[in-house]
């Protein structure tokens, strides 16, 4: 049974299983890269030799997700408390910088090649092995790869999965370009060395840039970020929500967002349907582990602010010096404070045995009102009586 993602468990998997793939790609990389190099060499072909820098570059490649990895599996510390995911993010963009260098320098001599054909070579037989060799062992990568980036889902294994593949791709355009040399059409070679450079550069460049819109926090897809509004209207005690922002770290994606509940009811209370909000989101999309839910009493997008509006402390000085004359004050239970629409409320709780009339208790509702009458922010005062 795989992790939940976000785990340590999960990030240790991810890790081993990264390393795994990378040696392999590591090893059959390195075979590659010296058999077609050495091969292109001894058998006179431009597309094979490039094509043997090209899986030069896949090794650099292993070694580069194999440090990523290793650093993207740590989880929070005090340095990156929101993990280490930007490592692979990171890894990516700079692949896919280092893949569009390679493919413009392959480009480069192929198109200077073309433009002189006397120093065009013309391939050897063997060429044609060692490009087929390249193809099923390019292919392989790519399935095994590709497995093990689903099972732990890494778009970075999957990206190089698919690298994996356009090497296979590549090496049947070299394997095209060397049987037409050989056939005497010597230009094909050339043309073979520059359709894999093309190909690798228009790998690097999704790459980079992908990596890129992760960087500058682009949001999640939109489908995502309705399932998330969906999964937050749907549960009982949400008014609205607003700013609702998303964005990828890694393998992972954090969410923030502003839900709106009923002014009346207790910070426990907001507390819980944050806790229940920050469920629904992580149900709703697997790869969301880390949730901000900023409660709102309204919807403070529309309202007045209350910026600026005086804190507890101080309005129970002002409360106590404006109240002094009254009859009971000293007796409250407690003083909620309610900050809505650019002013307060003010709800007092007094013990039952402060009640003498409903009369007596409308009039120092009125005295208390009229006390704070000079302070345009208070809204209102409401009393309250109970056992103690």
């Amino acid at each position: 049974m795989t992790p939940q993602v976000g785990t340590r468990e999960h990030r240790e998997l991810r890790r081993d299983a990264s390393a795994r793939v990378a040696v392999v790609g590591a090893v059959v990389n390195l075979v590659l890269s010296v058999v077609k190099v050495l091969v292109g060499i001894v058998g006179h072909s431009q597309a094979l030799i490039i094509d043997g820098i090209h899986s030069l570059s896949d090794l650099l490649t292993d070694v580069l997700v194999l440090f990523a990895s290793r650093h993207a599996a740590h989880g929070p510390d005090e340095s990156h408390p929101y993990g280490h995911g930007r490592f692979e993010t990171a890894a990516t963009l700079g692949l896919g910088a280092f893949l569009v260098l390679i493919a413009g320098g392959i480009m480069w001599d192929s198109i200077e090649r073309l433009m002189h054909p006397a120093d065009a070579w013309r391939p050897e037989a063997i060429t044609l092995y060692a490009a087929l060799f390249s193809i099923l062992a390019n292919e392989g990568l790519y399935w095994y790869t590709r497995h093990v980036g689903l099972r732990i889902r890494s778009d970075l294994l999957l990206a190089n999965a698919w690298h994996h593949r356009s090497d296979a791709v590549s090496s049947i355009v070299v394997l095209v370009g060397v049987g037409g040399a050989l056939m005497g059409l010597t230009w094909l070679d050339l043309v073979a060395a520059l359709v894999v450079g093309f190909m690798v550069a228009k790998i690097g460049w999704d790459l980079g840039w992908g990596a890129m819109r992760e960087l500058v926090d682009e949001a999640l897809e939109e489908e995502k970020v309705r399932e998330i509004r969906r999964a937050i209207m749907d549960l009982p005690g949400v008014s609205s929500i607003h700013m609702l922002r998303t964005r990828r770290q890694g393998h992972e994606a954090m969410a923030d967002v502003h839900v709106q509940v009923s002014p009346w009811i207790s910070v426990s209370e907001g507390h819980m349907v944050a806790l229940a909000v920050e469920e629904r989101i992580k149900g709703a999309v697997e790869e969301v582990t880390d949730v901000t839910v900023h409660i709102d009493p309204e919807n403070d997008e529309e309202q007045p602010s209350c910026q600026g509006l005086p804190l507890r402390h101080q309005i129970l000085e002002e409360l106590a010096a404006a109240w002094k004359p009254l009859r009971c004050l000293d007796r409250q239970e407690r003083i909620l404070l309610h900050y809505l629409a650019g002013a307060i409320t003010v709800e007092v709780f007094f013990p039952l045995a402060c009640f003498e009339s409903e009369a007596s208790a409308a009039e120092l509702q009125q005295r208390m009102r009229e006390a704070l009458a000079d302070r345009p922010y208070y809204r209102d005062v409401k009393l309250f009586f109970g056992q103690e």
